[in-house]
This record gives C-alpha cells, sequence and structure tokens, in this order.
C-alpha cells in the first residue's frame, strides 16, 4: 500500500512537468512566429525604400493586422500559461507535500471509501426509483389491459344480445310451465274436492236421506258447493277473458306489424324502381347529349 501511495504522486509530478515543458514549447512557438513577423516587417520596410509608397501600404495593412492578432493571441497564450503554471506549480507543491509527510495514501484510501459508499447510496436510491417506476409501468398495463377495445366491445355487446335473448326464451318457458304448474294443481284440488264430496255422499246419503232434517242439510251443503264451483268458474272465466284480451291485443299488433312490413316492402319495391327508371333517363340523357355535341362538332 506504501509502495502504491509513494508512486502515484511522482507519477503525477511528472505529468505536471511535461504540461509545464508543453507550455514552455507553446510560449516559445509564438516567440518564433513573433520574430518571423518582425523579419517580414523588415524586409517589408526595405521594400518601400526600394519600390514606392503604395504597394508596401497595401502589402503592409494585412501584416499588421496579423501582427496585432498574433500579439493579442501571445498575450492570451502567456496569461493561461501563466494560471496553468501557477496552477500546476501548486498542484505539484501540495504534492510533494503530501509524499513528504506520507499521509497520501491514507487520504485516497479515505477518499475512495467515501466515494465507494456515496456510489452505493446513489445505486441504492437509483435502483429504488427504478422499482417504483416499472412497477407504476406495470400497474399502467395492467389497466390499459384491463380496458377493452373497440372488437371486445362489439363481441360483449354480441354476446349480451344472444345471452338477452336466450334468457327470454327461458324465461317465457318458464312462466308457461309455471301457468301449467298451477293449473294442473287446481285441477288436482277440485279433483280432490270432488272426490271427497261424492265419498262423504255416498257414504251419509242413507243415513241423511231418510230424515227431513238430514234432507234439508244435504241441499244446503250441495248449494254451498254449486256456489263455490260457481265462484271457482267464475274466477277462471275471468281469467281466460283476460288471457283472450292480451292474446287480441298481441294478434291485433301482429297484424300490424305485418301491414307495415308488407307496406315497407311496397315502398321498397316502388323505390327501386324509381331508381331503375331515374339510372335509365340518365343513361338516355347522356346519350342525346353526346349524340347532340357529335352533331354540333360535325
Amino acid at each position: 500500500m506504501e509502495k502504491c501511495t509513494s508512486e502515484q504522486p511522482e507519477e503525477m509530478v511528472t505529468n505536471l512537468k511535461a504540461s509545464i515543458r508543453e507550455l514552455s514549447v507553446k510560449v516559445n512557438e509564438q516567440n518564433q512566429r513573433k520574430c518571423h513577423v518582425k523579419d517580414k516587417l523588415q524586409q517589408l520596410r526595405e521594400r518601400i525604400s526600394k519600390e514606392g509608397v503604395d504597394v508596401s501600404v497595401q502589402e503592409l495593412i494585412p501584416l499588421l493586422r496579423s501582427l496585432k492578432e498574433l500579439e493579442k493571441e501571445e498575450s492570451q497564450v502567456r496569461s493561461k500559461c501563466n494560471v496553468k503554471r501557477s496552477a500546476l506549480e501548486d498542484a505539484v507543491h501540495d504534492l510533494e507535500e503530501r509524499v513528504a509527510k506520507g499521509l497520501d495514501g491514507e487520504i485516497q484510501e479515505e477518499d475512495l471509501d467515501g466515494l465507494l459508499f456515496e456510489s452505493l447510496d446513489n445505486l441504492t436510491s437509483a435502483k429504488k426509483e427504478l422499482a417504483a417506476t416499472l412497477r407504476e409501468i406495470v400497474s399502467l398495463k395492467r389497466q390499459i389491459d384491463d380496458v377493452p377495445c373497440q372488437s371486445e366491445l362489439l363481441q360483449y355487446e354480441r354476446r349480451f344480445s344472444e345471452l338477452n335473448v336466450c334468457i327470454q326464451e327461458k324465461l317465457q318457458q318458464t312462466r308457461k310451465l309455471y301457468a301449467t304448474y298451477n293449473a294442473l294443481l287446481e285441477i288436482k284440488d277440485l279433483m280432490l274436492k270432488e272426490t271427497s264430496l261424492l265419498n262423504s255422499i255416498g257414504s251419509q246419503f242413507q243415513d241423511v236421506i231418510g230424515t227431513p232434517a238430514g234432507r234439508v242439510k244435504l241441499i244446503d251443503s250441495m248449494e254451498g258447493v254449486m256456489q263455490g264451483i260457481q265462484q271457482k268458474i267464475g274466477k277462471v272465466q275471468l281469467g281466460l277473458q283476460e288471457e283472450q284480451r292480451l292474446r287480441d291485443a298481441s294478434k291485433e299488433k301482429y297484424v300490424a306489424a305485418a301491414a307495415e312490413q308488407r307496406k315497407c316492402y311496397t315502398v321498397l319495391r316502388a323505390f327501386q324502381e324509381e331508381c331503375t327508371k331515374n339510372e335509365k333517363l340518365r343513361s338516355h340523357i347522356s346519350a342525346v347529349n353526346t349524340s347532340d355535341s357529335k352533331e354540333g362538332v360535325e
């Protein structure tokens, strides 16, 4: 560990010294360019003295501009180089002090531990955020999948209509079966009452018919039975009349619907015939117009 900490600052010092050398080389290059420009100016001055003023001035203007630009660049490069040089020298001095004290390894280790813990915390938080985002995405996908599309809605509607038709048919069958059951139950009750009445009459007829009071009692009981039968017959007739009324109303609706259907068929047939006639008339008119246009051209 101590070997690594002692070698790393030496490499950094070497790199910093190399950077300082590069900056010095750049400064020397700028100085050379400046000397080259000065030589050109000297040559131009000599040519001015030989050839005249106009030609030399025209050639001197761009050279002066380039000289000013070079001077600006030189000043900027010098300032940058000085700043970098001072920063690098400070860094070299700091590294030399740290190497001399032997604390660089410990500082780097502490820095690396801190960076490692910070990176792990950032990674954990990023994983948590990613997991939360994935959960939201999954929930949204489930919600989107739960929403039926147009074709599914049409399929559901068709299926519900079919189920409604089946339910209505089952309901009608159930109502018919209940009505049949109730009618048979009433018939059974009436037959049982009739059987019990006949049995009671047959068993007590000889005893009752022999006395006047018994005959009166028998007649009264028979009248009560007749009244009950008449009431039952009245109720049944009322139910029959109600069913007949409903049947007649349904029959009238059916007849009206059939007449309306026949009327619609008649109107549709007439409309189709009129459309056919209209097409024929249009074709005839177009043919006449075409022939007239041809005759006009001829």
